[in-house]
C-alpha cells in the first residue's frame, strides 16, 4: 500500500514537472527558440497587418542584438586596427537604435526576442571561434551580408508597413545602416587586400 502511494506521489512529481516545461503553446520551453517565442506571441495579440511589423521589430531586434555581440568581440579578437575602429561605431549607432526600438515595443505592446535565437547563436559562435586575419576577414564578410538584408527589411517597412510609428521608425534608419553597409564593404575590401598582401611570397 505504501509502496503504491510512492509511485502515485512519484508519477505527480514527473507531471508536474513536465508541465512546467511547457509554456502556454505547449511547447519544451526549456528548448524553445527565443525568436521564434516572441514571435508566438505576437501572432496571439495581434492581427495579420499588425503582426507584420511585430515581425519586422523582432527581427530587427535579433539582427541588431548579433551585430552589437559580433562588434563586442571584434574588440578582442580582430587584429586589424580598422575592424576595431568599425565595431566601436556599429556599437554605438545599434546600442542607440536598439533603444529607440525596445521603447517602441513596449508601446507598442510587441514582444522582441530575449537572447539569439539558435541561428543567429549557431552563427555567432562560428566567428567567435576565429582570430587575427581570419576573423578581421569572416567579420567584415558578416558585417556586408547582414547590412544589405537589414536595409532591404528597414526599406521594405518604410513602404509597406502598417503602423505609423513603426513604419517612421524604419525610415529614420535607413540612412544609418546604408552608411553602415557602405563602410563595411570598404573594410572587407581592404581586409581582403590586407590578407592577400601578408599571404604574398617574398
Amino acid at each position: 500500500m505504501k509502496r503504491g502511494a510512492i509511485y502515485i506521489m512519484m508519477a505527480c512529481l514527473m507531471t508536474f514537472f513536465a508541465c512546467q516545461q511547457k509554456d502556454k503553446y505547449g511547447k519544451e520551453s526549456a528548448n524553445d527558440d527565443s525568436k521564434e517565442v516572441a514571435e508566438d506571441q505576437n501572432d496571439d495579440k495581434f492581427d495579420n497587418k499588425l503582426e507584420k511589423d511585430a515581425d519586422f521589430a523582432v527581427k530587427a531586434a535579433e539582427d541588431n542584438m548579433l551585430e552589437i555581440r559580433l562588434a563586442q568581440l571584434a574588440e578582442t579578437n580582430a587584429s586589424s586596427g580598422e575592424v576595431k575602429s568599425f565595431a566601436k561605431g556599429i556599437i554605438a549607432d545599434h546600442n542607440k537604435t536598439n533603444e529607440e526600438l525596445q521603447k517602441l515595443a513596449m508601446e507598442k505592446n510587441i514582444t522582441l526576442p530575449a537572447s539569439l535565437s539558435d541561428k543567429s547563436q549557431k552563427r555567432y559562435d562560428e566567428i567567435a571561434g576565429k582570430t587575427g586575419r581570419e576573423f578581421d576577414e569572416t567579420f567584415s564578410d558578416y558585417m556586408v551580408k547582414d547590412h544589405k538584408e537589414c536595409v532591404k527589411n528597414f526599406k521594405e517597412e518604410a513602404e509597406d508597413g502598417n503602423d505609423p510609428d513603426i513604419k517612421a521608425f524604419a525610415a529614420r534608419n535607413v540612412a544609418t545602416l546604408e552608411h553602415h553597409q557602405a563602410m563595411a564593404e570598404d573594410l572587407e575590401k581592404m581586409v581582403d587586400k590586407a590578407n592577400r598582401a601578408s599571404n604574398d611570397p617574398k
